[in-house]
Parts: structure tokens; C-alpha cells; sequence
């Protein structure tokens, strides 16, 4: 059966996705938990949950019955009427929000990640006037429409469709583990935001009128803790720093938590974890668990009022979908019926305490760290710090073939790839993990790791 599978994708399918990155592509079966099983029915320990976007486990059954039951009540309406999910869970970000950071602002639905990206351009630019030039960082990821690569730093998404003349101007994001030597991590952060800030001292720097007291770009564009770019978690000290330079120069700040938003680092967004506010926040994901597409943004009131953003300012036919709103508004409530956060945290604090002891038995992990359940293991050569892609490519590799072993029975291994030089295993495993899904996993990748070097 996989095999006419695999003729017929080989013939019908584009290949212009994802899927074609490991070879031959991997056909799934099921799934639970922290799994995902095959036709043999062998179990795989997933480390990255659709890069982030089942937080809360496959088939989790509190939010599948949310889903069931939003089918018997009210399954579809078109996004020009109002339902009570929308607007209750609307409510409940904005109040989030607004007790937070002191803010009143407004919720705008989308589809995707990349969809209220867009929408996030469409809202800076009519705020400021039409400017389209933005800041972003060097490693960001924010999507693949033609407005999400303009801010999104790797040329090859761009390559191909035409000359990009809204280009962002892409900034570099503190990356402790590759800084400068003679430096900490916070002076490494703190000489990144005089460097910003330097753009600003004179006309002559190229972004700054101080004449007009006017900056020619928009917004910075950030993902707090960078995602694709390798998990990297920049100095504490660094975003304070770098807000004061944009709201002394009117510059806005759009914190992109597609991936890290809904708890991955202990918050119910990363932002949270730097103390700064953010102008506008996207985030999609795992506001679902997976179940539904469905994205949004809040944004202050100030930049998405009636009057400033009215009605037909942008449209998505199936936004804020009843049954996406309402599995929505589920993970809400149940997150935090409990201390999520703190679960979440000392999850993490064990996982990273296991790749912390993987470390000392293999030298070409260079780098760990984690927030919350968000953690990276970088792969190098047995100098410990230059970039091992080979290795990493025979791993993931090595952990789809499902011939791995835990406890007398075959087992697989998900592992998701990051970083600038793709030498990063980014970890985002369910929320939901148990410590013995843990102790697991180091067991597994100890023996992954193991077999990789040896081939």
C-alpha cells in the first residue's frame, strides 16, 4: 500500500512543499499523544508536533470534543456574520492582553500564519501613513507569501518570484552561543542595540530625518525566540533595549509568536518572558492544537480602530471559523484552569537537564538551551562548535526509518531541523509530555546519535 502511495505522490503531487526534504517521504498512519505511528504500527516519539502547532498532544479528546460539539451547534457561517465563539474569543486576547501591558486593543482573525502576517502589513502600513520599508532580523522566519518573505531574511524563498522591492532590512538577532569572544551574553546584546541605535544619531546613517523627527521604516518585525532560525534565545537584557531605541524614533514593534505563542516557553506568549510590550502580535498554531486553520493578530487600539482600519480593510473567507474559534477558546480555558505555565517550565527544566547529560557524552552537541519547552541541541564536529550538517541529516534520517528500540520495541523519532547552518535540532514536544516520554527520548537520541556518527 505505501508503495502505490508513494507512485502515486511521486506522480500527482507537487513537490514545490516540504515533504520532499527527507527521501523517500514518510507516510503516516495515526497518531497520539506524543506519537505518531505508521502502517506497521510502530510508535514515534515526536519532538516537534508540526513544528509547534499540537501543543497540547495528538487527539488531545478535550479539544476534539470541543470540535464535535461546535459540529452539532454551529459548523460553518461565512466570516461576514457574527458567531459567539468570535467574539468570545476575541474578548478573552484583548482582556489578556489589556491587563498585561495596559492596553486596549482589538483582534483580527486570519487563516494562517502567514495570512495575519499580512494582515499585520496591511495594519503598520495604513498607521504609518503607506510606509512599506520594515526592520526584521537576520534568521527570522515569518512565512512564504510574497509579503511574509519580504520580511523573512533567507533569500531562496525569494529567489525565484521576481525582484522584492519592499525588501525588509534584515538586522542581526544575539546569538550566544556564536557571539563575539570577550564578550558575555547581555554586553554581546547590549553592543547589538547601540548598533541599531547608531542608525538613528545622524540623516547620514541612512534610515533617520531628524529634521522631520521621522523614520523611513515602519515596524521591526521580531520573533522573540527565533524559530526556524534555531530556537536561538537571545540575552534577557536585549529587547528592552532595542524597544527604547523604537519608541524614541516612532518605530512600531510587530512580535511575530506564531510558533512560540500558546505556552512553548512557559508563557502564553514569549514576549512575555523579556518584558517588553508588543505594538502588534500575530499568532496561529497551536491556537487550535492543529485541528483548524485559523490565525489572528492584536493589535492596540490606536492602529485597528473602526475608524483607522474599517470594515473590508482585508478579508479571509473562512477566518474566524466557528470551529476553529471555538477549539480556540478551549485551549484558553483549559491552559489555565491550572499553572500551565509552571508545568511547562519544569518540564522543560528536566528535558534540558537530559540533553545537558547527552552533552557530556557527545561531543558534537555544542551548544544546549530552552525556555520553557522550547530547547535546541546545536550539532557540530567533535570540536564542539563547527556546524555538523552532515550529522544532523543522518539523523533525522536515521529516526524515520522506525527501527530505533525502547524497551524491546521499535520505535521512531521525529526530530525537526533549524539554524542557520541547519545544524540545530529544534525541540518542540507536546506540552502534554510526561517524564517518561522524556527519559525516552534521551534514550533514543543517545542511540540516534550514536548509530549516525557510526555511519
Amino acid at each position: 500500500m505505501s508503495a502505490n502511495l508513494l507512485a502515486d505522490e511521486a506522480k500527482y503531487c507537487s513537490f514545490g512543499d516540504t515533504v520532499h526534504y527527507v527521501n523517500p517521504p514518510k507516510i503516516f498512519a495515526g497518531c497520539e499523544g506524543s506519537y505518531m505511528i505508521d502502517a506497521e504500527d510502530t510508535r514515534y516519539l515526536d519532538l516537534q508536533m508540526w513544528y509547534s502547532a499540537v501543543n497540547f498532544g495528538y487527539k488531545n479528546k478535550r479539544l476534539e470534543d470541543a470540535m464535535k460539539k461546535q459540529l452539532d451547534v454551529l459548523p460553518q457561517i461565512a466570516s461576514q456574520y457574527l458567531h459567539p465563539t468570535k467574539i468570545e474569543l476575541a474578548k478573552w486576547i484583548a482582556q489578556d492582553a489589556e491587563k498585561k501591558w495596559g492596553r486596549e486593543g482589538r483582534v483580527h482573525f486570519n487563516v494562517g500564519g502567514a495570512q495575519a502576517i499580512e494582515d499585520s502589513l496591511k495594519i503598520v502600513r495604513n498607521a504609518s501613513n503607506g510606509k512599506s520599508l520594515m526592520f526584521a532580523f537576520e534568521g527570522g522566519y515569518h512565512g512564504r507569501t510574497l509579503g511574509a518573505s519580504s520580511i523573512t531574511s533567507s533569500y531562496r524563498y525569494r529567489r525565484r518570484y521576481g525582484h522584492f522591492g519592499d525588501r525588509a532590512h534584515f538586522l542581526p538577532f544575539p546569538y550566544p552561543f556564536r557571539r563575539p569572544k570577550g564578550m558575555t551574553a547581555e554586553e554581546y546584546g547590549e553592543s547589538l542595540v547601540k548598533e541599531f541605535a547608531r542608525k538613528f544619531e545622524n540623516e547620514y546613517h541612512a534610515v533617520w530625518d531628524p529634521k522631520a523627527n521621522q523614520c523611513e521604516y515602519a515596524a521591526f518585525y521580531i520573533e522573540p525566540i527565533q524559530g526556524t532560525g534555531g530556537y536561538v534565545i537571545p540575552p534577557p537584557n536585549y529587547f528592552k533595549g532595542m524597544k527604547k531605541v523604537l519608541d524614541d524614533h516612532g518605530v512600531l514593534l510587530v512580535v511575530d509568536e506564531i510558533q512560540m505563542g500558546f505556552w512553548r516557553t512557559g508563557k502564553l506568549w514569549s514576549i512575555e518572558n523579556f518584558g517588553v510590550q508588543p505594538d502588534v502580535l500575530v499568532f496561529a498554531k497551536a491556537l487550535t492544537n492543529g485541528l483548524n486553520a485559523l490565525s489572528g493578530l492584536w493589535a492596540r487600539e490606536e492602529l485597528i480602530n473602526p475608524t483607522i482600519f474599517p470594515p473590508g480593510s482585508t478579508h479571509s473567507t473562512f477566518a474566524s471559523n466557528p470551529l476553529g474559534t471555538a477549539i480556540g477558546l478551549e485551549v484558553l480555558k483549559m491552559t489555565h484552569e491550572v499553572d500551565f505555565g509552571k508545568q511547562v517550565c519544569d518540564s522543560g527544566a528536566y528535558f534540558l537537564e537530559g540533553l545537558r547529560d547527552l552533552q557530556k557524552r557527545h561531543k558534537e552537541i555544542g551548544d544546549v538551551d530552552g525556555l520553557g519547552l522550547a530547547l535546541r541541541a546545536e550539532i557540530c564536529t567533535d570540536d564542539g562548535f563547527t556546524p555538523n550538517r552532515a550529522l544532523l541529516d543522518k539523523m533525522v534520517d536515521m529516526g524515520l526509518e522506525g527501527t530505533l528500540e525502547y524497551k524491546g520495541q521499535k520505535r521512531g523519532l521525529v526530530l525537526d531541523v533549524g539554524g542557520y547552518y541547519k545544524n540545530v535540532i529544534t525541540f518542540a514536544p507536546s506540552l502534554m509530555i510526561s517524564r517518561d516520554e522524556i527519559d525516552e527520548a534521551m534514550v533514543l537520541l543517545d542511540q540516534l546519535l550514536t548509530r549516525a556518527k557510526r555511519a
